[in-house]
C-alpha cells in the first residue's frame, strides 16, 4: 500500500504558473506509473501526465508543452510543473500510482485559475 499527499495547489491567474507535488508514503521506484489526474465541476476525471518507471511520459493533448511530468525515486515524489496556465485548467488535481495491480490515489488539491 502506499499513500499520497499532494500540494501546491491554488489560486493564480491565467498564463501563470504553478508546480504540483506529490509525496508518498514509501519507495516508489517499483511503482509502474505515477500520474496526475483532474476532475472539474460536473465533469469526469481525466489523465492530465503520467511516467512510468523507466522514464516514459504521456500527456492530454490539451495540456502538451505547458505542462511537464517529473519524478524523483529518491525522494519518492512526483511534480508536474504547469507553465501557461488557463482558466479551463481549473480543477482538483489527484495524484495516481499505478501499482499493478493496484491503484492508489491521493485526496487531491485545488487548482484555480482566473481570467
Amino acid at each position: 500500500q502506499v499513500q499520497l499527499v499532494e500540494s501546491g495547489g491554488g489560486l493564480v491567474q491565467a498564463g501563470g504558473s504553478l508546480r504540483l507535488s506529490c509525496a508518498a508514503s514509501r519507495s516508489i521506484f517499483s511503482i509502474y506509473a505515477m500520474g496526475w489526474y483532474r476532475q472539474a465541476p460536473g465533469k469526469q476525471r481525466e489523465l492530465v501526465a503520467s511516467i512510468t518507471s523507466g522514464g516514459r511520459t504521456n500527456y492530454a493533448d490539451s495540456v502538451k508543452v505547458r505542462f511537464t511530468i517529473s519524478r524523483d525515486n529518491t525522494k519518492n515524489t512526483v511534480d508536474l510543473q504547469m507553465n501557461s496556465l488557463k482558466p479551463e485548467d481549473t480543477a482538483v488535481y489527484y495524484c495516481n500510482a499505478r501499482d499493478i495491480p493496484y491503484t492508489y490515489w491521493g485526496q487531491g488539491t485545488q487548482v484555480t485559475v482566473s481570467s
